[in-house]
């Protein structure tokens, strides 16, 4: 990869974007830029971990091994998304780790410390570095929520609902459609249901003509049914 795809990739979904080339040179952010090839773990044993990531190109599985040996999914991250010690504090992670998941992953990586030498030396990037923190945190609580409180046809359902929001351009869309990077088993997991109560799901979302996984793309075929369904606007 030269030079200037690199400089694209980083540029690229993120607040990164808004600074110039003189500013990445100074900064020496492209020695900050690494590839993490596929089915690669980009850490698996956090305890020291001082490290934050962006996401610029590829997905990231998030996950831990619970005490019975079972790999739990936590997450699965998209460019623009953040990841590590995103509180900018040192702390333990609870056995969580990161793979490249599908493809290749282009990030960007600080160290804490080289990260809060870059906010301060352009400070208006604190602002928006806290409202991605804010919306992840938000996410992870939605998430939380909608496990708590809605049965597995619902929690499905807002799974697919959440994700569109990230593909729709105008809102007035009657449908959508984007690249599955899930398995059953991910969205399984994500669910808080099992496998096969999750592609049972799915397969009758698909006979009611709401909504259709196959192994490369997701499509809502009727996003104004599906938010009705939901009672979300």
């Amino acid at each position: 990869m030269g030079f200037d795809d690199t400089m694209l990739i980083i540029r690229r979904n993120d607040f990164l974007a808004k600074i110039n080339q003189e500013e990445y040179d100074s900064l020496n952010i492209i020695h900050n830029f690494v590839v993490a090839d596929r089915n690669r773990y980009i850490y698996f044993d956090p305890q020291n971990l001082n490290k934050l990531y962006f996401v610029k190109e590829g997905y990231v599985r998030i996950g831990s091994i619970n005490d019975e040996g079972e790999d739990i999914v936590r997450d699965i991250l998209k460019p623009g998304d953040v990841f590590g010690q995103f509180a900018l504090e040192q702390e333990n992670m609870n056995g969580e780790y990161a793979l490249a998941y599908k493809t290749d992953v282009a990030l960007c990586t600080f160290t804490i410390a080289d990260f809060k030498t870059l906010l301060e030396r352009k400070p208006e990037l604190s602002v928006a570095y806290a409202k991605k923190v804010g919306q992840q945190l938000k996410k992870i609580e939605n998430r939380l929520m909608n496990l708590l409180q809605k049965d597995v046809r619902s929690r499905l359902l807002y799974f697919f609902w959440t994700l569109s929001q990230h593909y729709l351009k105008n809102g007035d869309e009657a449908s959508v459609t984007f690249e599955n990077y899930f398995t059953h088993e991910d969205i399984a997991h994500l669910t808080g249901t099992s496998r096969q109560t999750a592609t049972t799901i799915i397969n009758q979302l698909s006979d009611e003509a709401l909504i259709e996984v196959d192994r490369k793309n997701i499509i809502i075929r009727d996003i104004k049914l599906l938010q009705k369904e939901l009672k979300v606007s």
